[in-house]
């Protein structure tokens, strides 16, 4: 053997004993696989277990019963309810979630530790008492009550009380998932497309929320998720009643308190079915949110000003056409000029 083959064989020895030494996994084989069991069974047992439980009792009376507790009057108009309170709701969370993480995380404001504390608030407040709250306001012996019954409105035990206790408890997901993402990303793309001439609106609709679009999605997602399987908050103010105020959640309390397991199953294993795409889109979320932020980190050298022209290509004659690499910094600046 060369000596050349010696010194590259023991060149290899000694980087593979030093990735050995790096490997931050330095627990025994046994110990890993033991760890990941104990992980698996715990997954199993408390979560694959009762989800395909519930599917085994909504089919346990064969399909036939199955489609007919779902075409129930009743269970329908469930479905209906909670699918309204969810389309009214998200859309509004959304809004708010994207104003308020821009504001939080683009500018600075006195007030603004006060707002980020107030959007946290759901989460520390019980639902039950959220929907109370609503009860003591709206409620026949509530501060605004006489005046509702005066001008024949209501809200509590109808379908504007159920949306409003839904929207309190899911407000915070699309905010509290932008704002550490603006706060990550800064403000250099945002300040260089405002050198280059663009407006507010173009700021906003090319630069920032592009570089949003995936978290905006994630929370989106979650908040759907929370407003479609909400039951503490809408109990309170919904009054059970049932074919009009009964959402999903609530109707299958109603059904299991009968003793009607199999139809209570069945309407559950919709929940669960919703749930279950919930999963799968956040999971994309999550993906693509992961494919940025590595892409970010690998542009990181890019210059800011560079990246944010590039975003506003196209926005006006004076920035260039599609296709065309944008210039940064001062010279871009210099153009817009």
């Amino acid at each position: 053997m060369s000596s050349e083959s010696v010194a590259l064989s023991n060149t290899r020895r000694a980087a593979s004993s030093a990735a050995r030494r790096d490997d931050p996994v330095t627990e025994p084989r046994a110990v890993r696989w033991i760890l990941t069991g104990i992980a698996l069974l715990f997954l199993v047992l408390f979560l694959v277990v009762p989800l395909a439980a519930v599917f085994y009792q909504a089919l346990s009376k064969g399909l036939a019963f199955y489609f007919e507790s779902l075409a129930d009057p009743d269970a329908l108009s469930a479905i209906k309810l909670t699918l309204l309170t969810a389309a009214i709701a998200v859309p509004l969370n959304l809004v708010f979630g994207l104003v308020a993480s821009w504001c939080i995380a683009k500018f600075e404001f006195r007030g603004k530790a006060l707002l980020t504390t107030l959007i946290d608030l759901p989460f520390s407040v019980s639902p039950v008492i959220s929907g109370l709250i609503y009860v003591l306001l709206f409620g026949a012996q509530g501060w605004f009550g006489p005046w509702l019954q005066a001008h024949d409105v209501q809200i509590v035990f109808a379908v504007p009380g159920i949306v409003l206790a839904t929207v309190f408890v899911t407000f915070p997901f699309v905010a509290r998932e932008l704002i550490p993402l603006m706060q990550a990303q800064g403000t250099d793309e945002e300040e260089a497309a405002h050198v280059l001439g663009a407006s507010g609106w173009q700021i906003f609709r090319r630069v920032t929320l592009p570089n949003v679009k995936w978290g905006l999605l994630y929370g989106v997602i979650l908040c759907n998720a929370r407003a479609m399987g909400e039951f503490g908050a809408v109990s309170v103010v919904s009054g059970h009643i049932r074919g009009q105020t009964d959402t999903m959640p609530l109707h299958v309390e109603i059904l299991y308190n009968e003793y009607n397991f199999s139809a209570a199953f069945a309407v559950a294993s919709l929940l669960a079915l919703l749930a279950l795409v919930t999963l799968g889109l956040k999971l994309l979320a999550e993906r693509h949110m992961s494919a940025d932020a590595r892409a970010q980190r690998s542009g990181a050298h890019a210059p800011a000003a560079g990246s944010a022209a590039s975003a506003m290509t196209g926005t006006s004659g004076t920035l260039g056409t599609l296709g065309t690499p944008a210039p940064s910094g001062a010279a871009a600046a210099r153009k817009v000029q």
